[in-house]
């Protein structure tokens, strides 16, 4: 297992501690709800966790992306809907980091690290999902303004974000070379919310449809020169997919720990279900395929901050494999506690419904094994 400082022990303890005692108890909660957690939100800037991630010229806590995997991982266990919030935070700020010119961040990054200002990342079309580069999207040149017109689709936090990071294409002609990134901010004309999707689980973060219709930006909000933002989405997304998995094996960690307690309490044929053979193989199978993704996120996490050429490899490689395991793990929880497993009382279900998400969102796990295919195959 990768040693960590004294400081992350510190700060995996001190995470630890408020995840159970203030997140803990109203994880249920948020999820029946379907709203923002604002709270949580509140509760992440009172311990200095918003923003976490970004620099601190920035405001923000100049983490580098092992330590905010472990906090993601720890929030996970008990509640993705609130881990979500920090993993927003980066997809959504990735691009700015890398296109934007210094009075760009200056102006939009400070507000985010502190938890003043929601962003959302606006790439997915109806039409564009796998394959971004297909985007139809325009954004074209009037003056000192561009105009947008497009629709996106599945934008998580759109209806609350203070900014979105819109790719759109400047040059059809150049195809996925085409297309720039522009902040949209909130109160735009042209700008829309429509449809808010009913999703599955993660039901805190609404994927929502964004609406552009002659929607006038300044060129001033323009990130980088034209073309060539599409590679700054893949580079967000190569920094997320371990905070993705990071957060799958935290999920995972807490179904199995559920089911533990269960299976040392639950009474058949006069004794704890856990001195079952069955029942213990199932357990010692989830507690190994856990820790086996565990120490793949872990090695993806090093390879992003050391700007390892191979970091999209470990990457994609941790983010299908974690997830596919939160997925196995969920399942089986929730067969070890059997018709109690099943029903929505119990946090299992809930669980369930979020691993599946881990396998399609920052790009689906067949896209995943595809990137890994390349890395390993290379020309031929």
């Amino acid at each position: 297992m990768d040693e960590l400082t004294s400081e992350q022990e510190m700060l995996v303890r001190s995470v630890r501690r408020l995840a159970q005692e203030k997140i803990a108890p109203v994880a249920e909660e948020i999820e029946e709800k379907g709203e923002y957690p604002w709270e949580i939100l509140e509760l992440f800037k009172k311990n200095g966790l918003s923003g976490l991630l970004l620099p601190e010229q920035y405001c923000g806590g100049g983490a580098d992306v092992f330590t905010f995997a472990l906090v993601v991982e720890e929030i996970a266990k008990v509640c993705t809907n609130s881990s979500t919030i920090l993993q927003g935070q980066v997809l959504s700020t990735k691009p700015l980091l890398v296109l934007g010119s210094e009075e760009q961040k200056q102006e939009y990054l400070p507000p985010v690290a502190r938890g003043e200002v929601i962003p959302a990342f606006g790439l997915t079309e109806p039409g564009a999902g796998s394959d971004p580069g297909s985007m139809v999207s325009r954004a074209v040149r009037d003056d000192g303004d561009y105009i947008l017109n497009g629709t996106k689709r599945f934008i998580s936090d759109a209806d609350v974000a203070g900014f979105i990071t819109v790719f759109a294409k400047t040059d059809p002609s150049q195809g996925a070379k085409g297309v720039s990134a522009f902040i949209v901010e909130k109160g735009t004309p042209g700008l829309t919310i429509g449809k808010r999707e009913k999703k599955m689980g993660s039901k805190a973060h609404q994927a929502c449809e964004v609406i552009l219709e002659d929607c006038r930006v300044p060129a001033a909000n323009r990130l980088g020169p034209e073309g060539g933002a599409l590679s700054a989405a893949l580079k967000a997304l190569d920094t997320c997919r371990p905070i993705v998995a990071a957060r799958a094996v935290g999920l995972a960690q807490g179904a199995l720990d559920y089911a533990i307690e269960y299976a040392k309490q639950r009474q058949q044929f006069g004794r704890p279900i856990a001195k079952f053979q069955a029942i213990q193989f199932m357990l010692a199978e989830m507690a190994t395929r856990i820790e086996a993704a565990r120490q793949l996120v872990y090695k993806a996490c090093r390879e992003v901050d050391r700007g390892s050429p191979e970091m999209s490899k470990y990457g994609a490689m941790a983010k299908f494999y974690a997830s596919d395991v939160a997925m196995k793990v969920t399942i089986d929880a929730v067969q070890i506690l059997g018709g109690y497993g099943y029903m929505e009382d119990y946090p299992l279900a809930r669980r369930m419904k979020d691993a599946k998400l881990t396998q399609i969102v920052e790009g689906t796990n067949q896209i995943q094994r595809t990137v890994v295919a390349r890395h390993i195959l290379g020309d031929f």
